[in-house]
């Protein structure tokens, strides 16, 4: 799915930015690079790594998911699994058209379903919107569902299920949502939706309506209805908003009041009285504050990002309680709706945002979700990207930066407060291009998440059924699609980060860190612990958050699990650091990341592999392989295929993903202003490039400690042989050079 455009309602806030190192002027090598132009997968039986097998014959085949007491999820059978996760829109377009500039075929569902599942995908987010589209159909009623959308929900979940593969579902957005002036909504038709959904009665009534049409209805597709699926995995009540973020400022007008009315009846019920409530924040009445009426006006949010106190903060913390409990109170009317009068048992999440101050709000949304059963976040990771449609496509003379996550760890985006006992999610999130250091996204996904215990992380997007080609934005305008993930350095890498992961190759760690929250300290704003970055959106942030340093107690998300725990009086137990200057070893002693050298490296029986700068540190030595590498960055990873100790294995996968850019791209050193009269170094798009992509030639030499292995195949982007690797041997080690072009992985075997 091609990420529609997004775009703001607010004041974009300007962050920070201290300093960022040059991007990709060591990623310009001389050595030459081969184009990518695999065949189409036919998933024949030769192919040396399938997982599909990972799946189930078809998902939801033991009943719907489960939470246990840790917070992981269970098969209906009871059986732990873990969700190697995308974002798709293949097949949501119907009828599907040809652009000029992009795809002249359909993309077939049933085909991408198969390739998902074959790189180890058992979880897809269909991220769409169920409210009427007026600009077809300008007569719909309010409660109309979106009847295109709908089918395309349908048919994805009967493609997805004959794959093992269960779905999450995002049917709501308030950013696109348009309002009729026949439905006659306070607020008319100019205004945002954005912040409604929590307390307009009109607009909850209307997205039940749509939510009955789509769970309740039987699906065409299956001949079930999708609330009696157990296909559906996890429902997401909403997406990106929040009455936490500065978008509840442009709440104006009539639904301004109806929510200020509904905050004096809750001040007055809390109070005694309104007059009460006046009185118990001396100093703090605004000039919106209408006794008579009984309506109460909002401080700014940006008061909240402050510290306050006296009756200012006293009236701080009575609004953002009040907030709170009124999103708390939606949410949990939604999941009631969902199970008791549609007969829904999947488990819910109530949305994924952030707020206006991760350090004094972030738990306060979080508490929200704790209406229902899952926790998530959109994260994005990635450096600037200056230009006229930088929120969607990427042209000649964009300025841009190329953030990696080895040499600046503490923007990893699965860096979470986790609330203790429940799954947390990140439902939208990519190494963001132009970013140039894809390659070590899965790895270091499938690492940390096993370290953390995040359960699930989810690629954006893709609506190509198997890989996208350098390709226009939206197939009209001369450009390069900027939302994507489906591209050789990425999913190039999935199979063995998929494997790694789902298998549990890597163990949890203990927790770095554990804080226990009263209410009492979300409503006074009083700061965390240890607060996660707030993340980056292009469309809604001036400056992504690249300090140029590290916060050292951010390094603790690297360590394990950091988790909280709403209950009791507030305490944090945190663990002593493993590691010392810039090297953190994970918690579980299996992962070691050092962001001054630039390398993580993993090191476990059956998987172990390493994600590197290699100009100046070419050499790795771990306990079972040895990768030693000219290339100057890439990723590299030997697992076993068998389920075997790399040791004893008689099927070793070695996978190695290098960078990759379209072809005839070109780039220049450039400087791009920060605001501030402050500059920081950065490349200019010269030109962007066309198909195929250009994938940097493969220059790494690998020592197995194995007696057993003797053949060497090259494999294609499928896992079908292409040739043989020559396998040196040397006493109990089995050695050999990665072939420099054309290939993605190499298996060794037994004779």
């Amino acid at each position: 799915m091609a990420r529609f455009r997004r775009w703001s309602a607010f004041a974009l806030m300007v962050l920070s930015l201290v300093a960022c190192r040059p991007p990709r002027a060591d990623l310009q090598e001389a050595a030459g690079s081969w184009p990518f132009t695999p065949p189409r997968d036919a998933f024949s039986a030769d192919a040396q790594w399938d997982l599909r097998y990972l799946n189930e014959k078809v998902a939801g085949e033991s009943g719907y998911l489960t939470v246990d007491e840790l917070g992981d999820f269970r098969l209906g059978s009871g059986k732990p699994v873990r969700f190697w996760c995308v974002n798709s829109g293949v097949g949501r377009e119907r009828p599907w058209q040809a652009r000029p500039l992009g795809r002249q075929t359909e993309p077939d569902l049933a085909h991408h379903a198969r390739w998902l599942a074959k790189r180890g995908v058992n979880m897809v987010r269909l991220h769409t919107q169920l409210s009427p589209d007026l600009q077809k159909n300008p007569n719909a009623k309010i409660t109309d569902v979106n009847l295109e959308e709908r089918d395309g929900i349908w048919r994805a979940a009967a493609a997805y299920k004959k794959e093992g593969i269960y779905l999450t579902v995002s049917p709501y957005w308030g950013v696109p949502m348009e309002f009729a002036a026949h439905w006659n909504v306070p607020g008319g038709t100019d205004q945002s939706a954005l912040g409604l959904l929590f307390f307009d009665p009109q607009l909850q009534a209307a997205y039940k309506a749509w939510l009955r049409a789509l769970l309740a209805e039987p699906n065409p597709y299956t001949g079930i209805p999708l609330a009696k699926d157990p296909v559906l995995g996890i429902f997401q009540i909403q997406n990106e908003d929040s009455l936490l973020f500065w978008t509840v400022n442009n709440l104006q007008g009539a639904q301004r009041k109806n929510l200020g009315r509904k905050f004096a009846a809750w001040a007055a019920k809390k109070h005694g009285s309104l007059d009460a409530a006046l009185k118990a924040w001396p100093g703090a009445k605004l000039e919106g504050d209408d006794s008579a009426a009984g309506v109460l006006d909002f401080y700014n949010v940006w008061e909240m990002t402050q510290e306050r106190t006296g009756g200012v903060g006293d009236r701080l913390a009575d609004q953002l309680e009040f907030w709170c409990r009124t999103m708390y109170d939606f949410n949990a009317e939604i999941g009631r709706y969902l199970r008791d009068d549609l007969g829904c048992k999947a488990l819910v999440n109530a949305g994924n945002w952030r707020t206006a101050s991760s350090e004094r709000l972030f738990d306060a949304e979080r508490w929200t979700y704790t209406a229902n059963q899952v926790d998530a976040v959109n994260h994005y990771f990635g450096g600037l990207h200056r230009g006229p449609n930088e929120g969607w496509a990427i042209v000649n003379g964009d300025k841009f930066t190329s953030v990696s996550a080895l040499k600046e760890p503490w923007q990893l985006p699965i860096n979470l407060r986790q609330t203790k006992g429940r799954p947390m999610l990140v439902t939208e999130s990519c190494w963001v291009p132009p970013n140039g250091y894809g390659s070590e996204g899965p790895f270091l996904i499938a690492a940390y998440q096993s370290v953390t215990g995040v359960d699930g992380y989810y690629w954006f997007a893709t609506g190509d059924d198997e890989w996208t080609e350098p390709t226009s934005a939206n197939g009209y305008m001369p450009s390069l699609a900027k939302w994507t993930f489906a591209t050789p350095d990425v999913v190039g890498g999935f199979p063995g980060a998929a494997l790694m992961y789902r298998r549990g190759d890597l163990r949890r760690a203990d927790p770095a860190l554990v804080e226990q929250r009263s209410l009492a300290d979300l409503w006074g704003r009083v700061p965390a612990a240890l607060p996660e970055e707030s993340g980056f959106d292009p469309n809604r942030d001036a400056s992504p958050n690249v300090p140029g340093k590290g916060r050292p107690d951010a390094l603790a998300f690297l360590q394990g699990p950091v988790q909280v725990l709403f209950a009791g009086a507030s305490s944090v137990k945190q663990t002593p650091r493993e590691g010392a200057g810039a090297t953190i070893k994970s918690l579980s002693k299996e992962v070691v990341l050092d962001y001054a050298k630039g390398y993580c490296t993993v090191d476990t029986p059956n998987a172990q592999g390493v994600s590197a700068f290699f100009t100046g540190a070419p050499k790795y030595a771990l306990s079972t392989v040895e990768f030693e590498c000219d290339n100057a960055y890439g990723t590299a990873l030997a697992i076993s295929l068998d389920a075997k100790p790399l040791a004893t294995s008689e099927k070793v996968m070695v996978q190695f993903v290098t960078d990759c850019r379209p072809a005839g791209w070109q780039d220049r050193p450039t400087e791009i202003e920060v605001g501030e009269g402050r500059k920081v170094l950065g490349r200019e798009v010269v030109s962007y490039g066309k198909a195929p992509w250009m994938v940097t030639d493969a220059r790494l030499r690998v020592a197995i400690r194995n007696r057993l292995l003797t053949n060497g195949r090259a494999l294609d982007a499928n896992g079908l042989p292409t040739g043989s690797v020559a396998i040196e041997r040397d006493g109990s080690v089995a050695r050999l050079r990665f072939p420099t072009k054309g290939t993605l992985a190499v298996v060794l075997t037994k004779n």
